[in-house]
């Protein structure tokens, strides 16, 4: 399985659930590649710090070639993980066509509501071609208790995709993991932890 975290807007927390969920699923004893889509490299930087005992392999591709490239090493993983670029379309969209499914993240504000229908009008595009592509919006760095973290589903029902019921609240320790080590292993019974352990069993559901 293939799975892309995309958004054309930037800012928005992909690489640091790219790289939570590519950590989740290798703990359930997945064989793991995360793709590094994004020209800054922040994915790899974080394997680069990590060092050689990563819990999945990395790579760098921030071309518009991972539909062609990825299937081609379909067979050594069980699940590739594409932590997408903001703002380059032909590599986000070719992150997409190479996809079985993409998340979107969304922080919780009116404006990256409306920020994400670029996003949709990617994906929109790229089901023409790609029929059984399913995606789905992840609320990320939600802030508990406050009216816009409510509302924010609601707001998103504009759009023609499911918003995932498990979402990541924003926490002290997920800006601690850019030092190397994930939220599972920081702290495995973490809010931080459960969050994504949640999220990383919906998107199995997803996927079915």
């Amino acid at each position: 399985m293939i799975l892309s975290v995309i958004n054309q807007k930037g800012g928005v927390g992909k690489t640091t659930l790219a790289i939570s969920l590519a950590a989740a699923f290798a703990i359930r004893k997945l064989r793991v590649l995360l793709v590094d889509a994004d020209p800054q490299g922040s994915a790899l930087d974080w394997v680069a710090v990590r060092g050689e005992n990563a819990p999945f392999a990395a790579v760098g591709i921030p071309k518009p070639i991972l539909h062609l490239e990825l299937p081609k090493l379909a067979k050594d993983y069980d699940l590739m993980v594409i932590d997408g670029p903001p703002r380059i379309y032909e590599v986000a969209r070719s992150a997409v066509m190479a996809s079985d499914a993409v998340l979107i993240p969304v922080l919780p504000s009116q404006f990256d509501v409306w920020a994400a229908e670029e996003t949709v009008k990617l994906l929109e595009q790229c089901a023409t071609y790609k029929q059984s592509l399913k995606a789905a919006f992840v609320i990320n760095r939600k802030i508990a208790n406050t009216a816009i973290g409510r509302d924010v589903t609601k707001a998103l029902k504009q759009y023609p995709l499911p918003v995932l019921t498990a979402s990541v609240c924003q926490r002290v320790a997920f800006a601690e993991s850019a030092r190397g080590r994930t939220v599972l292993e920081i702290d495995p019974d973490s809010s931080a932890s459960k969050e994504i352990q949640a999220l990383a069993k919906e998107v199995q559901k997803l996927t079915a």
